[in-house]
């Protein structure tokens, strides 16, 4: 396993991050500790969560499956940077949401009861919570940090502009602020090339991206589609039928240079200066499998420029729209 610090700070994690979005609502409870078993045995030593995972009607039932996956003892939880999520609603009951002080108090110690720990690694703010003042996150969290229930602090979905203000308002209060920001980046979705990963860049947060498949288009669906595993509908399918000519330009180049699609949209985000790891989401064991074998795919100069031509980027704004 390969192995980053997370931004600027002296966390070292793996370079693929094992999400566990699926884990209660597609993943069996035994398949999704037979998946981090599996993860761990590969050294895969970031793992990533939300008090929100475990569908509808089900919210912290992910959170629970990992908990009783550390029970199982073995260092388990002693191994793992455990990173997990608040944010979003949780019951109908007021300030059961967002980022205010009394929401992250509460949501803290839920999640720490749900995953049977009595810290977590990496609390992140699951989105820009715009009706809070950063003065109110940043004294809650510097609470949490030296209560010793948390001990880095990330965002996910924040603009270029949230973490200017976040870090700001952290410098002046001479707390650590960000160390991560995970958002939606892939070859398809490149927005946050324009603002988001150029501030990460300048403040040293290292991004988490999600998605990196764009939700299986990246992993050769018209072919799987061709040859009946992959049935498109809905929502998949007007995607697909959107971006036909690039996705096919893209699986016919794959093919030429001899490596499966959903390997090399791995090994690309993997190659990016601001990724610290990128977040994987497998049902399944053998999703987990395959994801492994892009940490071993070197991307070159002219594959990188190949793939910069299907799928073309964005410069740094304001360069990227005004000159």
């Amino acid at each position: 396993m390969k192995y980053r610090n997370l931004g600027r700070s002296g966390l070292s994690v793996s370079r693929l991050c094992l999400g566990t979005m699926n884990f209660g609502p597609e993943t069996s409870e035994a398949d999704s500790f037979s998946i981090m078993d599996s993860a761990l045995s590969h050294e895969i030593n970031f793992f990533d969560t939300a008090n929100r995972y475990g569908g509808a009607g089900h919210f912290g039932r992910t959170e629970e499956i990992i908990g009783r996956w550390f029970a199982q003892g073995g260092a388990r939880r002693e191994k793992v940077v455990l990173a997990t999520k608040l944010y979003g609603e949780t019951d109908s009951w007021p300030n059961n949401k967002g980022v205010s002080a009394l929401n992250i108090r509460r949501a803290v110690d839920a999640s720490l009861k749900r995953l049977q720990t009595d810290y977590i690694d990496l609390y992140q703010m699951h989105h820009i919570d715009r009706n809070v003042p950063w003065q109110e996150v940043w004294q809650a969290m510097e609470v949490l940090v030296a209560q010793g229930k948390i001990l880095y602090v990330g965002s996910s979905n924040f603009g270029g502009w949230h973490l200017a203000q976040a870090q700001g308002e952290a410098e002046k209060r001479n707390f650590t602020g960000l160390i991560s920001e995970q958002s939606i980046y892939n070859l398809v979705t490149r927005d946050i090339e324009r603002e988001v990963i150029p501030a990460a860049l300048h403040y040293g947060i290292g991004i988490l991206p999600w998605s990196p498949l764009h939700g299986g288009l990246l992993g050769g669906v018209l072919a799987k589609d061709k040859e009946g595993r992959r049935r498109l509908e809905g929502r998949s399918q007007e995607a697909v039928e959107k971006m036909r000519p690039q996705i096919q330009a893209y699986e016919d180049y794959c093919a030429s240079i001899q490596t499966p699609p959903g390997d090399i949209a791995l090994a690309w985000l993997l190659a990016q200066p601001a990724v610290s790891a990128t977040i994987i989401g497998p049902r399944t064991q053998d999703q987990l499998d395959s994801a492994l074998r892009a940490l071993e795919i070197a991307l070159d100069e002219k594959i990188l420029s190949d793939l910069n031509e299907i799928f073309p980027g964005y410069k740094t704004s304001p360069e990227d729209y005004a000159w």
